[in-house]
């Protein structure tokens, strides 16, 4: 029998069930319920938020994963509208990243290598010759401590990890919070932070999947996209950024105005070729650390919007290339070619190793701040 227990401004309640639907109704509600155990017998939870509008979005403290995040779409019909699975065991085992906090360090630093104040460290290399999202076990993969709250922006729940001096091979002792707050406004917020006890890179964000249709067996090529990005960062054949922010202007990553996804993404095009669709960092317009609107995702079949807003400077734009039916995920649906889509803000691709990028270096007595937010609506 699962456990499942009723959280109030950080009160727990075993019962009072009229209670809590009370407070459900009134939008001040977050359930928490057992998810599953880990091979070493810690316990994993799911944590669902409502707002008044009746939006919902469930998260596990594996990973600080969002697991789903249900939208109404014109008609004002809810829908599961971010990929992922039933069970723990699909986060624990799974490959793709779904919903999951990935770090130290989000995308690829090449050969796994960079130098901080002289001292060349090699970190785990898990994506050919690359590091990947923080390597073989990287923040997607490790139990948080999870603290849920109300506030008058919403419900949220903070998550906390600690990741210690040498994981995957990065120096530090880093300690690092991802809090998601449910907004009213149907909105959900990521704010980050991070401190070390010695010179570091740090670099994280969200890895969902998303499919604004409601349905994962229907691709996203579809959607509409729009990018607030003049410029791109092209790649080589390791997907390591070559350090130049090319222009998009008469390229297929050119998104300045709203297009269909599928509309160029087979273009005889040698970056299209080499990511197998897109998979690229765009140089976002507008960097001042402010937070401001990075994209804008639209389904024309359900009328639902997802605007993408972030302080950072990059955002990688993924098409699901990978995807190829061997991911089961909710209710037995096997995840095919092109059928999820990920929006992750973050800094650019192996930015350690390129001076003229914005630096990940976080050093003692700092604190790394990053909000990126997920914004629904629809579009009569």
């Amino acid at each position: 029998m699962k456990k499942i227990f009723f959280v109030f401004a950080g009160l727990v309640m075993m019962s009072a069930i009229a209670l809590c639907q009370s407070n459900e109704k009134a939008g001040l509600m977050i359930r928490k319920e057992l998810f599953g155990k880990l091979s070493d017998g810690r316990e994993a939870y799911l944590f669902t938020l409502k707002n008044e509008a009746g939006m919902t979005v469930t998260l596990t403290d594996y990973g600080a994963s969002i697991v789903s995040v249900k939208v109404p779409d014109r008609d004002g019909k809810l829908a599961d509208v971010a990929l992922g699975y039933d069970s723990l065991a699909g986060y624990v085992n799974g490959t793709v990243y779904f919903g999951g906090i990935v770090g130290r360090y989000a995308n690829r630093i090449a050969g796994g290598k960079f130098t901080l104040d002289g001292k060349t460290y090699q970190v785990t290399v898990n994506d050919g010759q690359n590091c990947l999202h923080g390597g073989k076990i990287g923040f997607n993969k490790v139990l948080w401590t999870a603290e849920p709250a109300e506030s008058p922006e919403g419900s949220s729940v903070r998550f906390t990890y600690a990741s210690k001096d040498g994981e995957e091979g990065f120096p530090g002792t880093v300690t690092v919070t991802a809090t998601y707050t449910l907004t009213k406004d149907n909105a959900i917020r990521i704010d980050f932070t991070g401190t070390t006890d010695k010179t570091t890179i740090l670099n994280m964000c969200n890895h969902s999947y998303f499919n604004l249709t409601g349905d994962p067996t229907k691709t996203i090529l579809d959607h509409e996209l729009m990018i607030n990005a003049d410029k791109f960062t092209p790649v080589d054949s390791n997907l390591i950024p070559t350090g130049e922010l090319a222009s998009v202007v008469n390229t297929p990553f050119d998104f300045l105005k709203p297009t269909r996804i599928g509309a160029r993404i087979n273009d005889n095009n040698d970056q299209l070729k080499k990511c197998r669709g897109y998979d690229l960092n765009w140089v976002l317009n507008d960097y001042t650390k402010k937070i401001r609107l990075a994209a804008e995702l639209y389904d024309p079949s359900s009328g639902r919007v997802m605007d993408v807003l972030t302080d950072q400077p990059g955002i990688q734009f993924y098409t699901g290339n990978f995807l190829n039916g061997s991911e089961v995920g909710k209710n037995g649906v096997r995840y095919q070619y092109r059928t999820g889509l990920a929006l992750e803000t973050q800094l650019y691709p192996d930015s350690p190793n390129k001076p003229g990028f914005p630096s990940p270096t976080l050093k003692p007595g700092e604190t790394y701040r990053t909000t990126t937010i997920y914004k629904f609506s629809v579009k009569k």
